[in-house]
C-alpha cells in the first residue's frame, strides 16, 4: 500500500549543464502533474510526464519544480545592432562642445546606452537536455515513490487498527440485537399488567412482539457490514492500488451502520452506532490519503 504524500529530490551534471528535479505529491483523485520551469524547458513536460506514469505514480497532485543551469560556453549568443550603435556614434560626434567636459564613454558603456548589444540565452540541446532531465527526475520519482511506501505502511497499521475497533462495535451490536424484541416483549407485558387488565391475549402480544422484531430486524445489514469488513481487510492487505475500492467500501459501511441506526430501536444500540460512524469517518479521512 502506497500514501500519496510525498517528496523527491535529484540533481544531474554533465557537459556544464545541471539540473534539478523535486517532485512533491499530495492528495488527488486522479493523476494531477503541475509543471514549475523555465519556460525554455518546456519541451521536459511530456517526458517527465511519462516517466512519472511509467514509475507507477497513478494518484494523486505531483508538483514537479525544475532549476536548471547552463554554464558551457555557447549558453548564450551575443548581437549587436550596427545601426543603433551608428546612430548613437553619430549622436556623440554632432555633440562634441556640448560633451565637451566629460570624459569619454568606454566601449562596454556605448553598447549598453545604446542598447545596441544584445545577450539572450541560447536554444537548449533538446536530446542533451532530456536526456540529464531524465536521469535527474528518475532518481527524484524513484525517491518519491519510497517515501509514500514508507508512509503507507504506517497508514495501513491506523486502517487495520480502526478496522479492528469497528469490528469489535459491530460484534457488540450483534450480541446485544437478540435482546431487543425480548425486552420489548418484557415492557409490554409490564405496562399492561400496570394497567391492570383482566384478560390479556398472548397470541396477541406474540403478534405485536413479532411486528417488532421483523422492523427493527439487522441481521442482515450486520452480516452485509461484516462482509464489507473483511473485503476492507483484504484490500488493505494484499492490493497495490487500493484507494478507489477502500472508499467504495466505505461508502457502503457507512450505509450499512446508517440503517442499523435507523432500524434498531434500542438505546445501547444507538451508542454503538454513534461510535462505529466516528471510525467510519476517520477511515474516511484515511483512505484519502491512499494511492
Amino acid at each position: 500500500m502506497e500514501s500519496m504524500t510525498g517528496f523527491g529530490r535529484a540533481s544531474a551534471r554533465k557537459d556544464g549543464r545541471e539540473i534539478t528535479i523535486e517532485m512533491k505529491a499530495v492528495n488527488h483523485r486522479f493523476l494531477d502533474v503541475a509543471f514549475r520551469a523555465p519556460k525554455n524547458l518546456a519541451f521536459l513536460e511530456e517526458p517527465l510526464r511519462d516517466l512519472l506514469k511509467k514509475s507507477g505514480v497513478n494518484r494523486g497532485h505531483v508538483e514537479i519544480s525544475i532549476t536548471y543551469q547552463n554554464l558551457r560556453e555557447d549558453a548564450k549568443t551575443t548581437a549587436v545592432d550596427e545601426a543603433a550603435l551608428r546612430s548613437f556614434t553619430e549622436a556623440l560626434s554632432s555633440h562634441k562642445e556640448l560633451l565637451a567636459n566629460y570624459r569619454e564613454a568606454s566601449v562596454a558603456e556605448v553598447l549598453q546606452l545604446s542598447g545596441a548589444i544584445t545577450i539572450k540565452q541560447a536554444d537548449e540541446d533538446i536530446d542533451a537536455v532530456t536526456q540529464l532531465a531524465l536521469e535527474a527526475a528518475g532518481q527524484a520519482a524513484a525517491a518519491l515513490i519510497a517515501m509514500r511506501r514508507t508512509e503507507g505502511q504506517s497508514l495501513k497499521s491506523d486502517l487495520l487498527s480502526n478496522l479492528s475497533d469497528l469490528s469489535a462495535i459491530r460484534d457488540k451490536i450483534a450480541l446485544r440485537a437478540p435482546e431487543v424484541p425480548r425486552e420489548y416483549r418484557k415492557r409490554l407485558e409490564t405496562r399492561l399488567a400496570e394497567w391492570a387488565l383482566s384478560e390479556t391475549d398472548p397470541q396477541r402480544i406474540m403478534q405485536e412482539v413479532a411486528i417488532m422484531a421483523d422492523r427493527c430486524a439487522i441481521d442482515e445489514e450486520l452480516s452485509r457490514l461484516l462482509s464489507h469488513i473483511g473485503q476492507f481487510t483484504s484490500t488493505v492487505e494484499n492490493a497495490d492500488e487500493a484507494g478507489k475500492k477502500l472508499d467504495f467500501l466505505l461508502q457502503e459501511m457507512n450505509r450499512e451502520v446508517n440503517t442499523i441506526g435507523s432500524k434498531a430501536s434500542d438505546a445501547e444500540i444507538a451508542q454503538h452506532v454513534v461510535a462505529a460512524k466516528c471510525i467510519v469517518e476517520k477511515l474516511r479521512e484515511q483512505v484519502q490519503n491512499v494511492a
